[in-house]
């Protein structure tokens, strides 16, 4: 394979390598109110293309019957919401016994109490050709339910509430609705929807990393913040191939595209509105910063674990449907 087609193949490797050595050479430009805005350019624009891009390319019949797959929907909210921090509880029980700092680790319980992105896990999911509508759905629902148990509704609920609407709901019916008029141009000209999204989440990752280099909050000494790193990698690949393993058997009943979409949606956690619900929670601890680092850590570490994992996932993908295609 030559060069050239090497990168064509290995594209979105090389811009994930690229967008994060320009996040750590200029990070202002990325960061909050900096040239690039993307409190306004990542947290609407960015996510509301997401949801029209998928509203677009979403049979209208697949969308209707991924709302009805009760089952992967309860596997995923009861992984997210009881297993994932009734497991960081035991593990946190482990790790009081080390020199860690205690308010990292109560920052590690808060991660697990997170709701999913309704982003990332979204697009991850459609770019490797998993079971893209329920990814949305779980998302969306996902950081619903957590804002409705929080006993911060009358701060939190009705602008999260407006803020899911504006940018998943609307988008989306206004892609199924262009999809409509559009149905047989899109079917014949076959429009790249998998790329535009790992445009966007290229972008997303970008911004990210901006914040990350650029927050003072994560300026601890180097042997605390290793070891944090270690633990939150491990956690999302421990969880992940506990959650490959549980979805691909036989009596699960799950298809590989719904397992795909459990995957992501299960252990990804939401920066956008996990930061919120910190300030609000702690609001007065002295030692919020302390508290944060490990979401502002596990945020791009997902997007990066994610990506890394794409072409393996894939890979596997494609095997699978070979498998479930051949003839008997």
């Amino acid at each position: 394979m030559g060069l050239i087609a090497r990168v064509r193949k290995e594209w979105f490797i090389i811009g994930i390598l690229l967008v994060i050595t320009c996040a750590k050479l200029a990070p202002s430009v990325g960061v909050k109110g900096g040239p690039l805005r993307p409190e306004i350019t990542i947290t609407y624009v960015a996510v509301s293309v997401i949801f029209f891009n998928s509203g677009l390319s979403l049979k209208t019949e697949e969308l209707a019957s991924a709302l009805m797959h009760v089952k992967l929907h309860f596997f995923v909210q009861t992984f997210t919401l009881v297993f994932f921090p009734i497991a960081i509880w035991l593990l946190l029980k482990v790790l009081a016994l080390t020199a860690i700092n205690e308010w990292l680790l109560r920052g590690l319980q808060t991660v697990a109490c997170m709701p999913p992105p309704v982003s990332s896990a979204v697009i991850l999911t459609k770019a490797v050709g998993g079971n893209e509508a329920a990814a949305i759905f779980n998302s969306a629902f996902g950081s619903f339910l957590v804002n409705v148990f929080c006993n911060i509704l009358s701060v939190m609920f009705l602008p999260t509430v407006m803020f899911l609407f504006m940018t998943v709901v609307v988008p989306l019916i206004v892609g199924q609705v262009c999809r409509r008029f559009l149905r047989e141009c899109l079917d014949r000209r076959k429009p790249p929807f998998g790329t535009v999204s790992s445009v966007v989440l290229l972008m997303i990752i970008y911004t990210t990393f901006c914040d990350t280099f650029s927050n003072p909050n994560i300026e601890l000494d180097h042997l605390s913040l290793l070891i944090v790193v270690v633990i939150i990698f491990s956690i999302q690949l421990s969880f992940m191939a506990l959650i490959f393993f549980l979805s691909t058997r036989k009596s699960s009943g799950f298809t590989a595209a719904d397992s795909v979409a459990i995957m992501f949606c299960a252990t990804h956690k939401s920066l956008t509105l996990g930061i919120p619900m910190l300030k609000i929670v702690f609001e007065g601890y002295e030692h919020l910063s302390l508290i944060s680092v490990p979401l502002l850590i596990y945020h791009p570490a997902q997007i990066l674990l994610g990506s890394i994992l794409l072409p393996s996932i894939k890979t596997w993908m494609s095997g699978r449907q070979k498998v479930v295609h051949a003839p008997i």
